[in-house]
């Protein structure tokens, strides 16, 4: 077994020496050169194509800005028939279609009118019910109006009712209530107000009971001035309501109301 170092030594005498006596079996193989035809280009023209290909199945597009686009076109492809699916009146290209364009118009004007109609009277409908949604129920609007009967309040006497959570006077006032409260000059009114612009007929009086000062219930027939009085903090309202004295800065408030007969009030 040889040893690392002597097969170091043996390779590399294997490797550099070269007996001379050897000599090649064949002689050297010498490779010529070929001479190389190129393909002769053809330029892609409207006038070589036209010698080459049918100008049905290929189009070129060259221009100054673009570049040159060589495009094939298929003449293989079966082009389904929608006659079946396609108006008598406009299946000729040759023939005057504008009995038919009238014929659409009119279609078309009546779908689109007959769907703005429906279309106004779903927006109608909406806006109907949405309102109505926030109007008062119908308990509310029971209380709303209060009807009075006349009859029941003598003469001289002052009737509190209960109206929309509130308290009502209605007053029958005697004809030295009347004249007294017509006489006064209306300058001289805090809030001024002729009795006549608070009444529709002179002998009844209805206005709110709540104080204009903050908001408390005056006592009737009652104050300086034979009207009402708040003991709460001392305002004095006279026959026609009115504030005549104290700290309340207007006169009491006068509903709407209305007679629908003689006998009959009705408030609200």
């Amino acid at each position: 077994m040889l040893k690392p170092t002597n097969v170091s030594l043996y390779l590399k005498a294997t490797s550099q020496v070269v007996s001379n006596n050897i000599k090649p079996l064949h002689p050297n193989v010498v490779i010529t050169k070929k001479l190389v035809t190129p393909t002769p280009q053809l330029s892609l023209t409207s006038f070589t194509l036209s010698k080459t290909l049918p100008l049905g199945n290929v189009r070129v597009i060259s221009g100054p800005a673009v570049s040159t686009q060589v495009r094939w076109a298929h003449t293989d492809i079966n082009v389904p028939d929608w006659s079946q699916y396609r108006r008598d009146s406009v299946k000729s290209s040759v023939a005057k279609s504008s009995e038919s364009e009238d014929s659409r118009k009119n279609f078309t004007y009546l779908i689109a009118g007959a769907g703005t109609v429906t279309a106004a009277y779903a927006a109608k409908a909406v806006v109907t019910q949405f309102v109505s949604s926030m109007s008062a129920s119908a308990d509310v609007l029971a209380l709303a109006k209060i009807e009075i009967k006349l009859a029941e309040i003598p003469e001289g006497k002052s009737v509190t009712f209960k109206w929309r959570g509130k308290p009502l006077f209605i007053r029958h006032r005697a004809a030295d209530e009347i004249a007294t409260e017509q006489a006064v000059p209306v300058s001289s009114l805090r809030d001024p107000q002729h009795d006549n612009d608070r009444v529709q007929r002179p002998e009844w009086l209805v206005v709110i009971g709540v104080c204009t000062h903050l908001g408390c219930v005056p006592i009737a027939n009652a104050g300086d001035f034979g009207g009402y009085y708040c003991p709460c903090h001392g305002s004095h309202y006279d026959a026609s309501g009115r504030i005549r004295k104290g700290p309340a800065p207007l006169n009491l408030e006068v509903p709407f109301y209305e007679f629908p007969d003689e006998t009959t009030l009705v408030v609200g």
